[in-house]
């Protein structure tokens, strides 16, 4: 295929380039250059390593290489036409037959010895693979019969594109490599390239595509990992110079102040870490600059407390502070521990109140009209030091009088575009100070590379007194463990205890009753699926629920339910008759997951475990042993013993969040673990694997490159090629966000 050189870019339009093979591409929405470069290889095949044709599979689209041993071309029945086939053969012998009933031009080529790459949909023909009309390549072959180089090193193989095959889609880029000769924008800058011995762009997509070998391989891949995460640090080294560029209110410590107070009153000695880090929090308080801190801890570490001693520094300065939480349950339940905790500095104004207390408000969007007159109110006239609320806090229509501090809790739940609304409520000419707080611990490259626009505190020990948690998984095939489950709910609560009973599903009300039986259910079978379901029917609240009050061991327990689609004010009562002992059994979706705090739980059951990721599991069976009486949970699943999955065992294996942090971030796409902080959605990583050690180099060394490059250039006005580049990263996440 002849090829023009043409004084093209990355943007260039693909069909300026390959003609009317653009069109083929159009399904994939490639149209350009780049689209096309960066439609990436899925994996390589060694031509010098004949394909083991034994590992061939009905039906899946191949690449695959061998020599032929036979060719010949023959008249098909009735004498009209010719049919061409050729035999080529793996290293073993195993056959593989490629056929072409246009037979014209392949005689010449596929010759007894010739050694070939060949790609198409495998399928069986009389006993043997079969390959119609394939596209082929001979390796060391003269002609024009594929891309220049082909062959050569490592094949690409692409992902798969209709009624495309995997050499033309090598062809065109082919043509677009030598097109675009060596030159074009690069958004890694070239000082910083030298430095750290990167490739050029145009060579990393040369290395990636047409490799030589399998280092030029691995070097163009790096080098685009590279690339991606300095364009992920540079968009957070200009987050946080645009957050700074606005000044923030300093409030410094006050003697005699409201924080003194509170740490005066406290039960128990802060353990060094809380105290380590509400010195680091003081110091970010009284500066001029607004402070980004997140503070990740353990479930149960004493976040809170750091928290509220800030809320409180914050309210001493005549400031205010919000804290956003993601669902109402936890909005309520912090708006009640923390009114408790402060107790008379919390009542300013009321009988009983301390003379420099203040008011704790709450704000829901399913508050009743009077109610939230009364909290918008206190918000609007600084009557209220502490505003806690859901979403509803974000709203054009909520006025606060002074915002010093924005506390978001369990931030994995928000985007970044819900944190700076919020922000956005601060004193004309200011912005309040952030504080971002998770119980799901983070490993290091998941922090740099989703909160890189943040100072990080880490909270590992447990304060005193906090016992221990006893898990185990439980499995449907072991009748008499689930059996003794329920028993075992019993035995807690004869002893003074309470118990949680989490569900994957809600269900429907009407759902119907689980049949009497003695396994996975509560002490009973599930239902069959319903047709065309795949797997086991998934227990919901509402059936364990009654299943729950008509069970022999548990009939007798106050039993109640909970989820995220009743009334607020439902879901309140119910937490609140938990929390008042009223409630012996909780059965609940996982609206109890982070923040709900009922000393008296000891016990949890988790159904269907297997549903839930592992930090889900962990943040869940935070939920008990946080009184006086350690705690168990119990891991019930539909499975085998056999087959349970791995990451139960893991959970059920260590209490130690961090552990468990890493395994999850080894079992799941990085794009979950990274979406809904960046962006509210899965706009996950291309390149960068946050669990490979390598890559995690990588993050270190462009976190250090690209915040000295926007510290130097703020508007990168010296670097056209990287500000182009976060502004397609932009306009990703502005594409997905409304497709979302």
């Amino acid at each position: 295929m002849a090829v023009t050189r043409l004084p093209v870019g990355l943007d260039t339009p693909l069909r300026s380039i390959v003609g009317r093979l653009a069109s083929s591409f159009t399904a994939k929405q490639i149209t350009t250059a780049r689209e096309l470069l960066d439609w990436l290889p899925r994996r390589y095949v060694d031509p010098k390593r004949p394909t083991d044709f034994t590992e061939l599979a009905a039906g899946e689209q191949v690449v695959v290489v061998g020599t032929v041993r036979h060719a010949e071309s023959r008249r098909m029945r009735g004498g009209r036409r010719s049919i061409f086939e050729a035999v080529l053969v793996d290293e073993a012998g195993h056959r593989l037959l490629l056929t072409f009933f246009r037979p014209y031009g392949h005689p010449g080529k596929l010759v007894p010895g010739a050694r070939v790459v060949c790609a198409g949909k495998v399928d069986r023909y009389r006993q043997h693979w079969q390959l119609v009309h394939p596209e082929y390549h001979v390796l060391g072959g003269e002609g024009d019969d594929g891309p220049v180089g082909y062959g050569e090193g490592p094949v690409a193989l692409y992902p798969e594109i209709p009624k495309v095959g995997h050499m033309k889609v090598a062809q065109a880029v082919d043509l677009v490599l030598h097109a675009m000769g060596d030159t074009v924008p690069d958004p890694v800058p070239e000082e910083v390239r030298q430095a750290r011995d990167l490739p050029g762009l145009m060579t990393a997509y040369r290395f990636v595509h047409q490799p030589r070998d399998w280092a030029e391989k691995n070097l163009g891949w790096e080098r685009l990992a590279w690339q991606e995460a300095f364009v992920i640090q540079a968009t957070l080294a200009r987050l946080r110079h645009s957050s700074e560029a606005v000044p923030a209110v300093p409030r410094p410590p006050r003697e005699g102040g409201l924080a003194e107070a509170f740490h005066a009153q406290l039960p128990f000695a802060l353990t060094d870490g809380q105290q380590r880090i509400v010195e680091e929090v003081r110091r970010d308080l009284a500066r001029d600059r607004p402070m980004h801190r997140l503070l990740q801890g353990e479930v149960g570490s004493g976040k809170t407390v750091v928290a509220l001693l800030a809320m409180l520094e914050v309210v001493d300065n005549g400031g205010q502070a919000a804290l956003l939480a993601p669902t109402e349950v936890l909005a309520a339940q912090h708006h009640r521990s923390i009114t408790a905790m402060l107790g008379p500095l919390a009542e300013a104004g009321m009988l009983g109140g301390a003379d420099r207390g203040t008011r704790v408000a709450l704000l829901t969007g399913s508050q009743g009209a009077a109610q939230r007159r009364a909290a918008l109110l206190q918000a609007a006239s600084g009557e209220a030091g502490i505003i806690v609320g859901t979403h509803a806090l974000i709203q054009e229509q909520v006025q606060l009088a002074d915002l010093g501090l924005v506390v978001v809790d369990e931030q994995h739940r928000f985007g970044v575009e819900q944190r700076d609304a919020l922000r956005a409520k601060g004193a004309d000419g200011t912005v309040p100070h952030v504080l971002v707080m998770t119980a799901t611990p983070i490993p290091r490259t998941v922090a740099m590379t989703v909160y890189g626009d943040m100072e990080v505190s880490t909270l590992r020990e447990l304060p005193g007194g906090r016992q221990p948690i006893t898990t185990h998984v439980v499995t449907a095939d072991r009748a008499h463990w689930v059996s003794r489950t329920w028993e075992r709910v019993a035995e807690e609560v004869a002893a003074g205890g309470q118990v949680y009973v989490v569900c994957p599903r809600i269900g429907e009300e009407d759902d119907p009753d689980l049949p009497e039986g003695d396994t996975v259910g509560p002490g009973m079978p599930v239902p069959e699926p319903p047709e065309g379901q795949e797997g086991p029917t998934l227990l919901g609240v509402h059936q364990v629920a009654r299943a729950l009050r008509s069970l022999p061991a548990t009939r007798a327990l106050r039993i109640a339910a909970v989820h995220g689609r009743q009334p607020a004010e439902d879901k309140d009562a119910v937490m609140r008759d938990f929390a008042a002992g009223a409630v012996d059994v909780l059965v609940a979706t996982t609206v109890i997951e982070v923040g709900v705090d009922v000393p008296n739980a000891t016990q949890m059951v988790i159904l269907d475990a297997d549903r839930f990721g592992i930090s889900q599991l962990h943040q869940l069976r935070g939920r008990v042993g946080r009184g006086s009486k350690p705690g168990l949970c119990l891991l019930l699943t539909q499975g085998t013993d056999e087959d349970a999955p791995e990451r139960l065992r893991a959970v059920a294996s260590t209490t130690d969040g961090f552990e468990l942090a890493r395994l999850d971030l080894e079992q799941r796409r990085e794009g979950d673990v990274l979406g809904a902080s960046q962006s509210g959605g899965r706009s996950g990583l291309r390149h960068l694997r946050l669990t490979n050690p390598r890559h995690a180099e990588f993050i270190a060394q462009a976190h250090e490159d690209a915040w000295a490059v926007v510290q130097a250039d703020p508007d990168l006005e010296q670097h056209p090629a990287l500000l182009d580049a976060l502004s397609r990263l932009d306009a990703e996440r502005a594409a997905y966000l409304e497709r979302g």
